[in-house]
Formats: structure tokens, C-alpha cells, sequence
């Protein structure tokens, strides 16, 4: 190993773990927040929906299949969520210098440096995350020697705004129109809308869609706090109005919530992992799946009209709601995983039959 430099991961409340840099050297800080997935780090760091955090994975080794090759499909990468890593760094606990797979093209250090995302390896992942379950998510700040930063917290501004797209973008030429409001959407999720015979119109976060032809809409995932996408509310709003479908995904779930009039709230320390179990109330089967997220529903406050779609199993939380008459539904979980388990993925069947139905009233 070649003089591979020290750094420090210094927490809000003064607690340090030094570790070794495998990626880009600087310092930087965020929301130090963890996952529990085994597998997947390439389709992770490229989910928009970690934009401004510090990602710690509890697997202990990373990086053993390095990168996988950046070809295009449907005009989308066809191995990443996005066209860059969004986190603010990784911190692991065993990084794999040698990296073998048959799809692989670089390290992922090297992805890293590329990209300018710091990475830290030797870190002792248990005991962070131990501390983040017990104390909750965390400020913290990755510092080299001579370049300290001030810490920052992602969820005091809007950060959807800067993972969105900048101008309206379509995709593949299906039967059904689906207008894709872009809070930060992973590429999984518009795959999986080609493949059902749609054509994706993506909009910006802040796009007014309201006046849209479309045969549905759908809500896509993104960062932080619901609370600071008033515009996106404020569209929704107009629209529920209206009997035309409307799909939403993880953020895409909180902003048709708000719109609707309930409230969101932030989690202990939230869901991030492939394993989250959840069930439809007052039915006894378990779907296992993919989340990332920090903030949830509060269904006390969902209007009469609404009721919740999913419930999680580990702790009770919302994990979806929809509409009693209406074809409005959304889940808090990824439904098109990438990755993680493909369980819910039915979701989107559900949603192209609800625009079959609308159409032919």
C-alpha cells in the first residue's frame, strides 16, 4: 500500500474514528447516516436520495467487484441510478483493493477519486453504527490534516432542487404518457415504466404540471425534508383534484401526503437496507424491500379519504398510502429496487391499470 494518507470522521458530538483515505482527499461534511443492504454499493452511491450524506454500509467488506462499465440503454445508464455518485463520502470498515467481476471496468477507489467523493476505510462500522441506532442520525465531517470544515445538515435547505433535472427530458415511445416529476429519480424507476409500454415525460422538481395531457403522473424519490418542496406540494395539491392516476416513491409517497394534509416527521435514525419487511393492513403477507429514506408519515394526521397502503413490520411506520375512491397510491419503500429485492415491483402493474381503467371510462 502507497502512502495512503489518515484521515478523521469527527462526529456533531466531538466523537472521532481516524481512518484510512481510498478516495478523494478532502474534506467535506453531511448527515452521517447507514445501511444495511450486503450488496449493491454502485447502484447506492449513485441514488440521488443520499444527496448530502456520509453513507456508512454495516457490510464489513466493500468494493470486491469494483465498478461495473458505463454503457447506455433506453439513453440511461444501464448499471447506475444516476449519472454520478450523489453521497457526500463513504466510510466502510474493509476496503478490497483487488476487485473482481465479469462487468467490472475500474476500483472503487478509483471511481471515487474520479468522481472527487472522499472514502474511508478501517473505520469500526459496528461501533458508528451502534452509536447512530442509539443516538440517531448524526451530523459529522471526514477532515484531512490542515483542511477542517463546518458541519452542515442536508435537511435545512432544499436539496431536491439541486438532484433534479434542469429541463424536461423524454424517454421511449409507449401507448400511456406519464408525466415523471424529478425529485431526484433513480434510472430504475423509468426502466421500469419503458418496460410497461409507457412514454416518460421527466419534468423538474418545481415544473408545473398541473395543465399537463398526461394519462398519469408519478412522483419520484429524492433527499431531505418534504417539507422544503412547497412548489411540487402545491402542484400535487391541484391535481388531486382531478380522477387522473398518480403513482408516487419514497419522497414522492411524503409530498403526496403533505399534499393531501397530513404531516411528515423525521425518523430516529430512518430505513436504508434491502431487508425492510412491510404488509398491508389487515392482510398477513410480508413483502420484503428496498428503502431509503428519513423522514415518514404521520398517519394520524392522513385525511378520512386516505388510508395507509403499507405498514412496516420492524417498527410500525407508514410505508405507502391511497386514496379510498380515487386512483391515487404511493409506497415509501423502491418498489424497482436496483438494488435490493424486486417483491413490490407489481406496483407499477398496478399503476398502468389504473391508467387502463381511467382511459377507458
Amino acid at each position: 500500500m502507497q502512502n495512503l494518507k489518515k484521515a478523521q470522521l469527527v462526529l456533531e458530538d466531538g466523537t472521532i474514528f481516524e481512518g484510512t483515505s481510498f478516495g478523494y482527499e478532502q474534506s467535506v461534511s453531511g448527515e452521517v447516516v447507514f445501511y444495511t443492504a450486503m450488496t449493491g454499493y454502485p447502484e447506492s452511491l449513485t441514488d440521488p436520495s443520499y444527496k448530502g450524506q456520509i453513507l456508512v454500509p454495516t457490510y464489513p467488506m466493500i468494493g470486491n467487484y469494483g465498478v461495473p462499465v458505463d454503457t447506455k440503454q433506453d439513453d440511461l445508464p444501464a448499471f447506475f441510478e444516476s449519472d454520478k455518485i450523489h453521497c457526500t463520502a463513504l466510510i466502510i470498515s474493509d476496503y478490497s483493493f483487488e476487485y473482481s467481476h465479469w462487468n467490472s471496468q475500474k476500483s472503487l477507489g478509483q471511481w471515487l477519486k474520479d468522481q472527487k467523493v472522499p472514502g474511508l476505510f478501517g473505520i469500526d462500522t459496528r461501533a458508528l453504527t451502534k452509536k447512530l441506532r442509539e443516538h440517531g442520525a448524526m451530523l459529522g465531517k471526514i477532515v484531512f490534516a490542515g483542511q477542517d470544515v463546518d458541519f452542515y445538515d442536508p435537511n435545512k435547505e432544499n436539496i431536491v432542487a439541486q438532484v433534479s433535472t434542469s429541463e424536461v427530458k423524454e424517454y421511449g415511445n409507449g401507448k400511456y404518457e406519464v408525466v415523471l416529476v424529478d425529485c431526484g429519480v433513480k434510472y430504475n424507476i423509468i426502466r421500469c415504466l419503458l418496460k410497461r409500454g409507457v412514454k416518460v415525460k421527466r419534468v423538474p422538481w418545481d415544473y408545473d404540471f398541473t395543465s399537463e395531457e398526461c394519462d398519469g403522473i408519478f412522483l419520484s424519490n429524492g433527499p431531505g425534508d418534504p417539507a422544503q418542496c412547497e412548489k411540487t406540494i402545491e402542484n400535487i395539491r391541484k391535481v388531486l383534484d382531478r380522477n387522473i392516476p398518480i403513482m408516487g416513491i419514497c419522497l414522492g409517497n411524503q409530498l403526496m401526503a403533505r399534499a393531501a394534509g397530513a404531516e411528515t416527521y423525521k425518523l430516529k435514525y430512518g430505513h436504508r437496507s434491502h431487508n425492510q419487511p412491510v404488509v398491508e393492513p389487515g392482510k398477513n403477507r410480508c413483502y420484503i424491500t428496498s428503502q431509503n429514506h428519513g423522514f415518514a408519515i404521520d398517519d394520524k394526521t392522513l385525511p378520512v379519504d386516505w388510508e395507509p397502503l403499507f405498514v412496516n413490520v420492524n417498527d410500525g411506520t407508514n410505508e405507502g398510502i391511497r386514496h379510498k375512491n380515487k386512483p391515487f397510491f404511493s409506497a415509501q419503500f423502491h418498489p424497482e429496487a436496483s438494488s435490493g429485492p424486486v417483491d413490490t415491483e407489481y406496483l407499477f402493474d398496478e399503476f398502468i391499470k389504473n391508467i387502463e381503467v381511467s382511459k377507458n371510462r
